[in-house]
């Protein structure tokens, strides 16, 4: 099982694998089993974001076992917690926020 972390930017935490794209990240969820996801939701101009994403998990089915949402991009966050609340199935859980740091 792996983390992923979504993001084109921003570092990666230590215990996570990078996805600097949605395609990166789609083709994780669908060869990995993730644990926990995180996601951001610009990921560059022109590219798919987050929630395109979020919307493979659901149209797929694979499903990570929690997931955070770290954007700084308040209507992207809200999008994506609002399609994969609407989807996900029980025992998945979605954080509204990102991972707490320590």
């Amino acid at each position: 099982m792996i983390n992923v972390y979504l993001d084109d930017y921003r570092p990666c935490p230590q215990g996570f694998v990078l996805a600097k794209s949605a395609e990166e990240c789609k083709l994780l969820l669908e060869h990995e089993e993730v644990g926990v996801l995180s996601l951001d939701y610009e990921l560059g101009w022109g590219q798919p974001n987050g929630l395109a994403v979020v919307q493979y998990i659901v149209d797929s089915g694979r499903y990570p076992r929690e997931c955070f949402f770290h954007t700084s991009s308040p209507a992207g966050r809200i999008n994506m917690i609002h399609l994969l609340t609407q989807h996900a199935p029980p025992g998945v859980v979605i954080h509204h926020g990102p991972m707490k740091r320590e």
